[in-house]
């Protein structure tokens, strides 16, 4: 039996990769680690998106960012270390991958670890409005 997707509507065309990536996302949705997602839009119209993931306990080295394929990847891995002696261990070194799907235009800044917070900042500029007329051949 087929799959019937939103994308899958006849006016929709070269939507398929789009497609994939919202599986992807779906499939991995875990609810560690917490993370905020904020707007802001300036005077001239673009449009600021920041990103706060709570990763407290990690360190930038232990902190990767990635954007690849019209995403950015948000990779967290903690090392054990073997000199400590935990009479009670209740905070897990825990590693994690968090994914955010971007649209067409976005570019990712930068990223800055403060307080156990880390905030990626993504902005969308105005994209100028673009049409024009398509000129029709006989064959």
């Amino acid at each position: 039996m087929s799959r019937i997707s939103v994308f899958s509507a006849p006016f929709l065309l070269g939507f398929e990769s789009f497609e994939e990536r919202v599986d992807r996302l779906t499939k991995s949705s875990d609810g560690y680690p917490p993370y905020n997602i904020e707007r802001n839009v300036a005077t001239d119209g673009t449009e600021k998106f920041l990103v706060s993931i709570a990763v407290a306990g990690f360190s930038a080295p232990e902190l990767d960012v990635v954007v690849e394929d019209n995403q950015i990847i948000v990779r967290g891995k903690q090392k054990d270390d073997p000199s400590r002696e935990f009479l009670h261990r209740g905070i897990a070194a825990r590693q994690f991958q968090r994914s955010f799907l971007l649209a067409e235009g976005m570019i990712v800044k930068d990223a800055t670890l403060g307080h156990g917070m880390l905030v990626v900042t993504i902005e969308r500029p105005t994209a100028p409005k673009i049409a024009r007329r398509i000129e029709i051949r006989s064959v």
